[in-house]
């Protein structure tokens, strides 16, 4: 067969496309046209500055497109249900495998979903106590037996051999009823007597028991002597018996004493029987497994009576019962002052010197109905029920709006659930064991204890409980294994998904993914060592490398300095951000990145650096000192917090940073300054709180999902610049308010876009096209409302400014200007003012929220808390961030920043590092004081680290 040459060239090109993968012409956001092409099966970094174009390539190019050909290969009708993804702007890609996304977004926010639910170990962790589990009664603590009808047989014969029993059937345990019907059940069925509650009757017509007590109720299906000779006699009764107690029969002997026998798991000392053990009983998903208190959640909501009278000095009328507020003349105050008239009391009488029994009926109400006088019928009285404040926002939390249930919320406080001490699953479940502990038990270890306990189990474990266990422990131990391997040892099974970090929230898909062992696939992970210590961040590495080896092309977006130098492929978007970026300034192995005269490469290789500031900050000389932390594991920590200075707080992931700071340190200020309900941690004293006037906490929530969000509306500036745009003469003639100029509401806006800017056109079997409005152009406003301009500038025009032009624009209005040069000041001069808020990086939304906080005016007693600010920050945005950081600093105001990354550390003033290690081996302060004294100690993973950048600075 003759083969031609351009069937040949073909099929050369065919194999080189299979070695690399290839993009032409990306023009997504703001990518310039660029191509890319790499080897794949390699661990391949993109990095740049925040904002230069890293997620349009990587995520919003060749994922989109792998997702788009993926659904593409679906049938016509299929997508006709799923709807069809828009083809991202780029020529062609080649080589593209099967494609997953690992982003940093927090899964879930369900409270029901867990690490251990999403990892699958919980679910293998069920099974096995339902195969393996050792059942214990939860009234004795006796071993639960299961027996078969020949072991009863056996058992009667031996025990109560020459003895007259009784054989019962229960069929009625602890419930209300008169059993009219079930009696003539029973006598139908050619049975004579029956025992009620202890008692052997003669079964008589119309025979019934009081209804309105509780009631056991057995059947006599024998009388007898038990002799050998017997035995088919016994032995057919004890079938029935069990027949009709459904698997469970009695025995009474001559003593009148009861001896329980089940088919079932049952404690032959009380009666009490198990139903037979499934994975869904250990479920705090199902119904057969949760706390019927809590309903699986582990803590119950409840209305408390200190959120109603949060001040007993004040008088109902002044406003001392909190959901009424002050005095209005209306029937709720009418009902009140008619009860307090009963104890002789008033609406101006101070709840503090009202009797117990008083404020007990103003809670929950009384039977007896209240007299109310009549306005309207002067001289009548209407008799009515009051049901009592607490009674009623119960009833309207359960039914009303979700307004009103927001607004219950208020007078609401968490609480551990009583029944099931938060453990969530119901009593039965929790009395199975395996080595004497209960599935809610491991469930709150942490992973690398967890990991230990299961060490030599088989030892631990009979014989039978090994043959069954040895296919599920395998299951276990690898998903443990692979949590280990991405840095997450501190997490608990039972720790909430939604409570997570989106680093966190990462690491677990991650974990998950490798368990998997695909081959051939081409991941893409976004700055997978967000919230990771250095000792950590090698084990993610390898964990990366892994499964890069096992054959797939791993793409990560980073700007990790050990994450690049250990990749085989590093591309380097730039050379600016926003407009000023989206092209490929450097790209090459590490060895060959670091010769390119890029600013990445500067970084990497020592040309350029972030300078450690030749003298540390005194600071003023006060203090805060909190004394005695102890929640989740900190382990009775003190700690003092220089005042006038930048403090680094530091430590492994799970050291307890996060409970000392946001879940201790930060509530109480809340508290103390803007009376905040949220609970601290348990401590035992605060001091110093008198020397700061406000606190401000940038946590690491996004700022919007809608694209009507953007960083004008989230700063807050828009309403200035609205304000300044009714203030004009124009404006004023036609009297503009605010309100006109916005987007979102109607008045102002294009109604046929409804100030969106763009419309969505839906094709059947096509991706939605967007196009931009043909009324108002994009512009989002109508012709009216566009005629109103400022320095010859509409406000669609000053949407679409860049920050830098509008600090120039807006040079002489100081309030406006304020808050558009901190967004410049962190590095975002690149971004438009109405940017939409769905197209912002990680790094981007954090740092506008930061510069929004930043923006209010500070006093110089101000104690900022920041988590994490360099999350999706490049060398140089850090340099940037630390810059605006210090003028704070200087100004006398306190920051305390909660970070892994060295470049923060090393310039900061004060070092407080929790540990030794993660989970239950932290909870310890093991190092405080500045860098140099903290490196001096050498006594914790961050001084070796810190020690090898402080040499290289």
């Amino acid at each position: 067969m003759q083969v031609n040459e351009s069937t040949k060239k073909e099929g050369i090109e065919a194999i080189e496309h299979t070695e690399y993968l290839e993009v032409y012409g990306a023009r997504e956001h703001n990518l310039k046209n660029i191509d890319v092409r790499f080897k794949r099966d390699q661990l391949v970094v993109i990095t740049g500055i925040s904002g230069s174009g890293k997620s349009s390539l990587a995520f919003d190019t060749i994922y989109a497109e792998g997702q788009r050909r993926y659904m593409e290969s679906f049938s016509a009708y299929a997508r006709s249900f799923l709807g069809d993804m828009e083809r991202p702007d780029v020529d062609k890609i080649n080589g593209l495998s099967p494609v997953i996304s690992i982003e940093q977004k927090t899964t879930s926010k369900n409270p029901r979903s867990t690490v251990g639910t999403v990892t699958e170990v919980y679910d293998f962790m069920r099974l096995l106590y339902a195969r393996a589990g050792i059942a214990y009664s939860y009234l004795t603590g006796e071993k639960m037996e299961k027996q078969t009808e020949e072991q009863i047989l056996h058992h009667v014969l031996s025990n109560f051999d020459g003895q007259k029993i009784m054989l019962l059937a229960p069929v009625v345990k602890g419930r209300k009823g008169h059993y009219r019907e079930l009696f003539v059940q029973i006598a139908k069925m050619g049975f004579a007597k029956v025992r009620i509650d202890g008692e052997i009757i003669d079964l008589t017509p119309k025979m019934q028991v009081d209804r309105y007590k509780t009631h056991d109720i057995e059947i006599v299906i024998d009388r007898l002597m038990v002799r050998d000779k017997d035995r088919p006699r016994i032995q057919a009764s004890i079938k029935s018996a069990i027949h009709h107690g459904k698997g469970i029969m009695m025995v009474l002997d001559e003593q009148m004493q009861d001896h329980h026998f089940s088919k079932h798991l049952m404690d032959a000392k009380s009666g009490l029987a198990y139903d037979d053990p499934a994975p869904n009983m250990f479920s705090f998903n199902s119904p057969y497994g949760a706390c019927p208190e809590c309903n699986g959640l582990g803590h119950i909501d409840k209305i408390e009576e200190v959120n109603i009278i949060p001040d007993p000095t004040l008088s109902i009328s002044r406003g001392g019962l909190a959901p009424l507020g002050d005095f209005r003349d209306i029937w709720i105050f009418k009902k009140i002052e008619a009860i307090l008239k009963e104890y002789k009391y008033k609406l101006t009488t101070p709840i503090k010197d009202m009797k117990r029994e008083a404020i007990e009926v103003l809670l929950y109400g009384a039977d007896e109905p209240v007299a109310v006088s009549s306005k309207k019928y002067p001289g009548t009285d209407w008799n009515t029920k009051f049901e009592g404040i607490i009674h009623f926002l119960e009833k309207q939390k359960e039914s009303g709006t979700d307004k009103i249930q927001k607004w219950i919320k208020d007078f609401t406080s968490t609480s551990e659930c009583p029944s099931c001490k938060g453990a969530r699953l119901k009593k039965e479940s929790l009395h199975f064991k395996i080595d004497e502990r209960n599935i809610s038990e491991l469930a709150s270890m942490n992973i690398e204890s967890l990991q230990e306990w299961f060490v030599g189990i088989e030892d631990r474990l009979t014989d039978r409980q090994n043959i069954i266990a040895a296919e599920i422990l395998k299951e276990i131990r690898k998903r443990l294994g692979f949590l280990l391997d991405v840095g997450l040892s501190y997490l608990e099974l039972n720790r909430p998904l939604r409570t997570l970090s989106g680093g966190e929230a990462q690491r677990i898909r991650l974990a998950t993914q490798i368990g998997t062992q695909l081959v051939g696939v081409l991941y893409i992970l976004d700055e997978p060592s967000i919230g990771l210590h250095q000792r950590d961040n090698v084990k993610l590495i390898k964990a990366l490398q892994d499964l890069r080896d096992l054959g797939n092309t791993v793409i990560v977006v980073e700007h990790d300095k050990d994450m690049m130098l250990d990749a085989d492929y590093i591309i380097d978007i730039g050379p600016g951000a926003g407009r000023h970026g989206g092209q490929i300034v450097a790209q090459g192995t590490p060895e060959e990145f670091v010769k390119n005269n890029t600013m990445t490469a500067g970084y990497l290789n020592g040309q350029l650096k972030i300078e450690v500031p030749a003298q540390r900050r005194e600071g003023n000389g006060q203090a805060i000192r909190l004394t005695g932390a102890t929640g989740h594991n900190l382990k009775n920590v003190t700690v003092e917090l220089p005042l006038g200075k930048m403090i680094a707080v530091t430590g492994v992931s799970g050291s307890g940073k996060s409970s000392l700071i946001h879940e201790t340190f930060v509530p109480i200020l809340n508290h103390k300054f803007y009376r905040s309900k949220k609970e601290p941690l348990p401590y035992e004293s605060i001091e110093g709180i008198e020397h700061i006037d406000k606190i401000i906490e940038v946590d690491q929530s996004p700022i919007g999902r809608t694209p009507r969000s953007n960083p004008a509306t989230y700063t807050g500036v828009f309403s200035d610049i609205r304000s300044l745009y009714t203030q004009l003469p124009e404006a004023k003639i036609r009297g503009y308010k605010p309100g006109r100029f916005s987007f979102n509401v109607k008045g102002g806006r294009c109604e046929t876009c409804e100030g969106a800017g763009m419309k969505v056109v839906e094709m059947d079997f096509l991706p939605d096209v967007h196009v931009p409005c043909e009324t108002c152009k994009g512009k989002r406003y109508n012709r009216e409302t566009l005629e109103v301009r400022f320095k010859g500038k509409s406000i669609a025009d000053v949407l679409d400014m860049t920050v830098e032009q509008a600090v120039d624009f807006f040079e002489f209005q100081p309030k406006v200007v304020r808050k558009i040069k901190t967004l410049k000041d962190v590095g975002l001069g690149y971004l438009t003012l109405g940017q939409h808020a769905t197209t912002l990086s990680g790094g981007e939304a954090q740092r506008v929220k930061l510069a929004t906080e930043l923006s209010k005016k500070d006093t110089g007693k101000t104690f900022y808390v920041l988590d994490e600010p360099t999350t999706g920050l490049h060398f140089q945005d850090i340099k940037l961030l630390l810059d605006v950081l210090n003028i704070l600093v200087d100004k006398g105001n306190t920051v305390m920043i909660i970070e892994h990354n060295l470049d923060v550390i090393k310039v900061s003033d004060h070092l407080i590092d929790l540990g030794p290690e993660g989970g239950v081996g932290g909870g310890q302060i093991v190092a405080s004081g500045t860098p140099e004294e903290v490196v001096a100690l050498n006594n914790c993973y961050t001084s070796k680290f810190l020690k090898i950048e402080l040499s290289d600075s």
